[in-house]
């Protein structure tokens, strides 16, 4: 087969289309899951962090420095580097170094900084008079978190999240490159060290179409929520 030359972006004949569509499941499984855990934990590190900037408690300041490090440290790793860094770890998490499932560990400890940032941002975006009004009616810490900080700020929260999960799209395709499966596997194995120009385009025109979705959703669901 000639390489060479843009004629070999258009040799669709080369495409092995089931493989294609096994490969994009498996990008879309690992962006969801990741997605939905890092939701989760990224908020709560976040809460940590908003809940713990201004205390006056020398253990309270300690933890939110503890959680900041650990935030800024794993936010400032590139992934490459720490997907092999965390290779250990995978395989004591789930037992397997390569595959869809073992991408998991490392994507999520490489977003949940990330987005936890996002969610410190958006709870100290909230209007404070809303906040004292709360707690001048007596609700509790936890009734203001829930009632008051997670809904207020529920728009910047999902504009993070769709961020975030666009973020792990590309994550995702770095990790193929070392075996974690998917369109960045397929397009670096099949399309790159085979010389197949026209699966590394196929692979790379598909996952703009998951961005587009994702970033879509996103966008969609900040519409609905945002009653300003």
């Amino acid at each position: 087969m000639d390489s060479q030359g843009l004629a070999s972006y258009f040799e669709f004949k080369n495409v092995n289309w089931p493989n294609l569509w096994a490969a994009t499941w498996e990008t879309v499984w690992m962006t969801v899951v990741s997605v939905a855990i890092v939701a989760v934990l990224g908020l709560l590190l976040g809460l940590l962090l908003y809940e713990t900037s201004d205390s006056k408690s020398f253990a309270v300041r300690a933890l939110n420095w503890i959680v900041a490090l650990f935030v800024n440290v794993f936010r400032s790793i590139p992934f490459i580097i720490l997907i092999v860094l965390l290779l250990p770890v995978t395989q004591v998490i789930v037992g397997a170094i390569t595959g869809a499932k073992a991408a998991i560990p490392s994507l999520v400890i490489s977003a949940a900084p990330f987005y936890a940032r996002l969610v410190e941002l958006a709870f100290h975006e909230v209007d404070g008079g809303v906040i004292e009004a709360a707690d001048a009616m007596g609700a509790t810490k936890w009734q203001i978190v829930y009632k008051v900080l997670i809904p207020e700020s529920l728009p910047a929260l999902v504009s993070g999240i769709t961020v975030t999960a666009i973020s792990l799209i590309g994550y995702t395709a770095m990790a193929g490159a070392i075996g974690a499966g998917g369109l960045g596997q397929l397009a670096y194995t099949d399309g790159f060290q085979s010389y197949n120009n026209v699966i590394t385009l196929v692979a790379t025109a598909v996952i703009v179409v998951i961005v587009f979705v994702f970033q879509y959703l996103g966008d969609f669901s900040v519409r609905k929520i945002d009653k300003r």
